[in-house]
């Protein structure tokens, strides 16, 4: 019968993990575990006395976790505990006497102030890691702040000049300035309301974090009166329609572009933040009902130039064509449903606005 025999075993230790290095050639049938912290070892292999069953038990000075990591080698079997709380040991063992099998690890042994040392060491790599991978994200989001900053600002300072502009006009000309509105303001209204399709784009792909229905009714339908009814149309260019339209709109955006841009680095006046969720109540409808008489007073333009008019097969016997005037009549009901929309999106808006606010209040 084999008698059981004690392998050579190594120690060393950290702040959080023991290190056991039990000497046992091409070691098989390995049997390691933990309990009531104490680590019980049996195996076979070739050790001191050649080939035959090795066995040990260490009670380990202070609790330890039950699990155990492990990796068996051809000269060797490596073995990792977990200390239970972090810190560093007098002594492995229980009992102050080592037992005879266990040595010191000289290839892994630290004194506590190296080991303090490499702890450090560890941390700050890991903290340099992690801001690393931190570093695109942050990247990104100064990015896409430092972008819709200066898009609200650039639509700011487009539409307080368009609104600075007609008031001081107002005031020097008086009725005369309702009357060549599109002369002296359109190319900056042009240019604002080219550049507002950004705004659908950014709901689109996520930029941010708003609905895409209503950014798209206001900026299409905005666009369809700025380019199809003003635009495509010299008898509209004199109406004074034109300037009610310019008015309200600059008059929102006046206070909406602001809000967003002081939210781009993370500041808000709460005037500006009032006017922004309040300010559309008026104005808005006011808007819309302004745009629905441009378009009503287009149609009977649009009947006699016939442009866009629609063409139609010779087969039907219905005329050559038809006049774009009767997509403007289907045109005034859905602006009365994209208003609908909008005003419920806004109201929900605001309503989720000043109810968060309230809250924090209390």
């Amino acid at each position: 019968m084999q008698q059981t025999l004690t392998p050579h075993v190594y120690w060393a230790q950290r702040h959080e993990d023991i290190y056991l290095r039990v000497e046992l050639i091409d070691a098989q049938n390995l049997d390691i575990s933990v309990h009531d912290n104490v680590l019980r070892f049996r195996a076979q292999g070739h050790g001191a006395r050649g080939e035959n069953d090795y066995e040990f038990s260490l009670p380990f000075l202070n609790a330890v976790k039950t699990e155990v990591s492990h990796r068996s080698t051809q000269r060797q079997v490596n073995i990792t505990v977990r200390k239970q709380l972090s810190g560093w040991w007098d002594r492995l063992t229980l009992q102050e006497k080592k037992p005879l099998f266990l040595a010191p690890d000289f290839d892994r042994w630290m004194d506590e102030s190296d080991a303090e040392m490499e702890l450090r060491e560890k941390e700050e790599k890991k903290i340099r890691l992690n801001m690393k991978s931190r570093l695109p994200e942050d990247s990104f989001i100064t990015l896409k702040k430092g972008f819709l900053f200066t898009y609200n600002l650039v639509q700011f300072l487009g539409f307080s000049w368009i609104f600075v502009n007609m008031t001081v006009r107002l005031f020097i000309l008086g009725q005369d300035s309702l009357y060549d509105t599109f002369y002296t303001i359109s190319d900056v209204m042009f240019f604002c309301q080219i550049l507002a399709s950004v705004e659908v784009l950014n709901a689109m792909f996520g930029v941010v974090k708003t609905a895409v229905v209503p950014a798209f009714i206001q900026v299409v339908g905005r666009n369809f009166i700025l380019f199809i009814i003003f635009g495509s149309l010299d008898e509209m260019h004199n109406k004074a329609v034109v300037f009610f339209v310019f008015y309200l709109w600059s008059s929102i955006e006046m206070f909406r572009y602001p809000f967003y841009m002081l939210g781009c680095i993370d500041t808000e006046w709460k005037t500006i933040t009032w006017l922004r969720y309040t300010i559309w109540i008026p104005l808005y409808p006011l808007g819309v009902l302004a745009e629905a008489v441009a378009v009503v007073q287009s149609i009977s333009v649009f009947d006699q130039s016939r442009l866009f008019s629609i063409p139609l097969p010779k087969a039907l016997g219905l005329g050559s064509s038809v006049s774009f005037s009767y997509v403007l009549y289907i045109y005034l009901p859905l602006m009365v449903i994209g208003l609908l929309i909008n005003v419920r999106h806004l109201y929900k808006q605001r309503r989720k606005r000043f109810r968060t606010k309230k809250r924090k209040s209390n």
